[in-house]
């Protein structure tokens, strides 16, 4: 809605669907100030990248409080910010429960795997698995692991991008959201090709920042309508939410309709529990610090962090349902997606919206270079180096590979961004989880803990519990066939309706093919006739709780 329209008094409904909400020309600068000034940032923190270090893990010169910060602002994500302030505003509990599940896991994270893989590997996760194991075929398949879990999570934050422009700047056109999209994938491969980890981390770190500030101002604003009073604020949400309002702030609105809903929230629950623990970008953030314990320490940080955001997008959610309505957030341009800038608006009118919206667009250009170094790294240091070149092969060369890399994860990332576009994204970014921890968390915890896991086990474990997670999800009604039974619109990926080969139910995988994932692992080990390499195990065992030798190359 215009300026105009809201001097004349007109409802934000009307806001919701007119050609945008607030200024474009405000929004468009504070997004441009932003950018100039992290790209300052990253031209400033790239002038000390020299070796391969520098360039994937920051030379390891970021403190545990700096990495922690940079975690959770790499993992607070569009999905976060945008999708759960979305869900909980039109599903009130059972919207939260995405937020409990990406809080818990980083207790998984924390207490199996932070400390013990910063000291055993050097810049992937496939340097640990390659520790004890065969390199080069555990190598291809994390790196293979690696690319999937991203694309999926470059997915997210795409649509992410396409969705808050479309309601910011009124575009509607597939091929308008289609130019935003690839906007922001040039701007993403720009700060990667230039800035490496260094420029990446202290841009993450500034995002965090100003998400959790931002936030925690509406939040009290939020508050203060309500007279602080958190009560009135879900009375005013279920008033908001008309008839069955009641049932936002009870469980089950949206998986508690059948038994198929709540095995598909089982599902979810796992998947956002046990995914953090493998998600690739989320580990190689480990490696930016100097030892160990500053590891365990940032993972400290980085759940205050965003346990505290979270707690705010409770407010928010609820927020957005009481001041905007589920209704108007459902026609607006990017649906659930557009219900934190909508109560933006609703609160602050243009200027706080401008603000909002430009840590949104922050947030996922943040995220997606940390995504995108990470997709690179793998690429480069385990394929290029270690596969292909055996290991021979100078830093130099080897971060050229990935400068290369960068630029075609960020062309396919627009690719898929222009497909997912429109999907809510905390739902897409729960997919990533379920990959992750389907494919790598099972040979992560083998690893570090059975001593007669091999090769075998590895190559069963990765592969199988990544096929299994993508054509689960390829067969499921995220890619065909659901449609809303109240509009009848398709809300797959697939949009039209016509087109329906989901055989299997339920929209997470999780509670299949993690599962499968963990057993494939332990019948490859059983089956196999590889001798584990125990002296290997031995050294891997001292390095993983000591940390002595971490420095030192882990190949073999």
């Amino acid at each position: 809605m215009t300026a105009a329209a809201v001097a004349a008094g007109l409802p934000l409904a009307t806001a919701a669907t007119s050609e945008q909400v607030g200024s474009p020309a405000v929004n468009i600068g504070i997004f441009v100030a932003f950018v100039l000034v992290t790209l300052v940032i990253v031209f400033r923190a790239s002038r000390n990248n020299k070796t391969a270090a520098d360039y994937y893990a920051a030379g390891r010169s970021f403190t545990g409080p700096q990495n922690g910060t940079a975690i959770a602002g790499d993992y607070l994500s569009a999905a976060s910010f945008l999708g759960i302030a979305g869900a909980i505003a039109l599903n009130g509990y059972d919207g939260f429960l995405y937020s409990i599940g990406f809080l818990v896991a980083w207790l998984v994270a924390l207490l199996l795997v932070a400390e013990l893989l910063r000291n055993t590997g050097r810049f992937t996760m496939a340097d640990v698995l390659s520790f004890r194991l065969r390199q080069r075929p555990v190598r291809m398949a994390a790196a293979i692991s690696t690319l999937a879990v991203v694309f999926f999570y470059l997915l997210a934050q795409m649509a992410g991008a396409g969705g808050l422009v479309a309601l910011l700047l009124g575009v509607t056109s597939t091929a308008g959201q289609g130019l935003v999209i690839a906007v922001v994938g040039a701007l993403m491969i720009l700060y990667v090709l230039v800035g490496g980890m260094k420029g990446t981390t202290w841009v993450q770190i500034i995002k965090a920042i100003l998400l959790i500030a931002g936030s925690a101002v509406m939040a009290l604003w939020v508050l203060a309508q309500f007279g602080f009073n958190l009560s009135d604020l879900l009375a005013g949400a279920v008033a908001a939410g008309g008839e069955g309002g009641e049932a936002l702030i009870e469980p089950g609105k949206q998986y508690g309709v059948s038994a198929l809903t709540q095995l598909d929230f089982i599902s979810l629950a796992l998947a956002l529990v046990l995914g953090t623990a493998g998600l690739p970008h989320v580990l190689m953030r480990f490696y930016t610090v100097p030892t160990g314990q500053e590891a365990r320490r940032s993972v400290v940080w980085a759940i205050w962090l965003i346990g505290i955001f979270y707690l705010i997008t409770l407010v928010l959610g609820y927020g957005a349902g009481a001041l905007v309505g589920p209704e108007t957030i459902r026609s607006a341009p990017g649906g659930a997606n557009s219900a934190a800038p909508l109560l933006a608006y609703e609160l602050g009118g243009v200027v706080l919206l401008g603000f909002i919206s430009a840590v949104a667009f922050a947030t996922i250009l943040a995220v997606v270079a940390g995504l995108t170094i990470t997709a690179a790294a793998s690429f480069a240091h385990d394929i290029y180096a270690n596969v292909i070149k055996h290991g021979h092969v100078n830093p130099d060369g080897e971060v050229r590979v990935a400068r290369i890399t960068v630029v075609g994860i960020g062309l396919l990332a627009i690719a898929g961004g222009i497909f997912a576009n429109g999907q809510n994204i905390a739902f897409l970014v729960a997919l990533a989880f379920a990959v992750a921890a389907s494919a790598n968390l099972p040979t992560i915890i083998y690893s570090l803990f059975w001593r007669r896991f091999n090769t075998s086990g590895a190559l069963w474990s990765m592969y199988g519990g990544l096929v299994s997670a993508i054509v689960l999800i390829v067969f499921s009604p995220v890619v065909s066939g659901k449609v809303d039974p109240v509009t009848g619109d398709s809300l797959s990926m697939i949009r039209d309706t016509a087109v329906d080969f989901a055989v299997f139910p339920l929209s997470n995988p999780g509670i299949v093919s993690i599962p499968l994932g963990f057993l494939l692992g332990a019948l490859g080990t059983v089956l196999s006739r590889e001798t584990p390499d125990l002296e290997r195990f031995a050294q891997m065992e001292v390095r993983s709780l000591t940390g002595a030798g971490s420095e030192k190359a882990t190949v073999h």
